[in-house]
This record gives structure tokens, sequence and C-alpha cells, in this order.
């Protein structure tokens, strides 16, 4: 059986073609998985479950039908759609996992992020992440009106685009010590994230054993589909 992560699909009505390569994939390869992993930043913004734009409908209706037809979709939140409720998951038919979380694959304990807390050297954006996931700062935002929300989302996708663009390069990846750390807190070796936008793997020593951290790619151009494969139980 194969189990399937994506991550970073930036889903946006001004990229229709990415749209349709997730539901392609919904409605083709993924119906033949174990299960669907979306670690993060599904959508390019999220301003509330009660947004009633026709994107947010269309792709709770793909993956319900995925789940409908045997397959577990789980999603965990990223740094653009943290404020996805169990609302819309409940009607997307997803299953809201924790960053972060270790699931058991092939027999071996993974480690799962969306990896943003993992760019400890990016010192500007965790300001700004530790104030949008306070509570408070959420329940106002929500009790906003729509249009209103709207126009914060797009001006904090302006600033995101300013800072990543004047920020060095090594700021916006991960810190191999905030792996290490991770790695160990939770007993594993073997790491699956995304956030970064740099797909590759990388193997290092971890405490004299040979670890993994494999990064998901984005989709703003293409799709992009980590698959890993493991034996049926015997």
């Amino acid at each position: 059986m194969t189990t399937l992560f994506i991550s970073d699909l930036h889903l946006d009505p001004q990229r229709p073609h990415i749209v349709d390569l997730y539901t392609e994939l919904l409605a083709g390869e993924a119906r033949r998985a174990n299960a669907l992993y979306i670690l993060g930043d599904l959508f390019e913004s999220w301003i509330g479950d009660d947004d009633d734009a026709a994107l947010a409908a269309r792709v709770a209706e793909a993956t319900r039908a995925l789940r409908d037809s045997g397959v577990p979709v789980w999603f965990m939140h990223g740094n653009r759609d943290f404020l996805l409720g169990a609302d819309y998951a409940a009607r997307a038919g997803m299953t809201v996992l924790a960053d972060p979380s270790v699931i058991e694959l092939g027999g071996e304990r993974v480690l799962l992020m969306h990896g943003d807390t993992l760019c400890t050297d990016d010192v500007e954006y965790l300001k700004f992440r530790a104030l949008v996931r306070d509570p408070r700062w959420q329940a106002q935002f929500l009790a906003k009106p729509l249009a209103e929300r709207r126009a914060f989302a797009a001006q904090a996708r302006g600033e995101s685009r300013k800072h990543t663009s004047a920020a060095k390069p090594e700021i916006m990846d991960v810190n191999q010590e905030a792996v290490a750390a991770a790695m160990r807190a939770h007993g594993v070796h073997k790491l699956i994230h995304g956030h970064t936008h740099r797909p590759a793997t990388h193997h290092f020593d971890l405490d004299g054993r040979l670890a993994e951290r494999v990064v998901l790619g984005d989709w703003y151009e293409q799709d992009s589909v980590v698959r890993i494969d493991q034996a049926p139980p015997r």
C-alpha cells in the first residue's frame, strides 16, 4: 500500500490549473492509496469556515469524496490556513492532525510537521506566528465581516512576499539544531515536513544513527507528491 504526502498547494482561484491537479489526484491515484496526508497550506489563505467562496466548496466536495471512497484524509494546519476549523474539516471529510504528530509507517515511527516552527532563524516570522495563533486574536479576527477579513488576508500575503524576497535565503530554511531537537523530543529518526518549498531528502547523523528528513514540494507551478510504499500486514 502507498501513503501519499502533500503540502503547500496554496490553492487559489488565480491558479485554477493547480486546483484541477489537486482534484485529479483525489479522483485518481489517491483512490488507491492507504491514506492521504496534507501537511499544511492547502489554501493560499483561509479567512474562516464561513467563507462562501466557490473554491472552498469545490475543495471540500472533492476531498470528502476521497474520504467517502474509503481513503482517510489527514490535515495539518500550515502558516496560511491555520484558521481552518472543525466545521470545514468535517465538510471536507478531513481529520485534523496536531503539529507535530508521530505516526507509524511501515513499522517505523515518523514525525510529521508543517515545518515553519523549524525555521527558528526567521525571528520576525515567529513573532507574527505567535500573534496570529493567539486564541484571542483569532476570535477577534473571525468576528470581523468577510470583506474585511479578505482585505487583511490580501495585505498579509503582500507582506509575506516582501519578507521572503528581502530575507537571506538561509533564514527561510529550517535550522538543523531545531530539526535534531524535534526528532530527539519525539524519539524518531525520520521527519516529513513542508513549508520551505525546497523538496529534497536529507540524510544526517543523529546521535549515532542515520536520520532522514523528507521535505515536500510546493504546488505553485506543478503538483508534488511524496509516495511511501509499505508492505501490507501478513
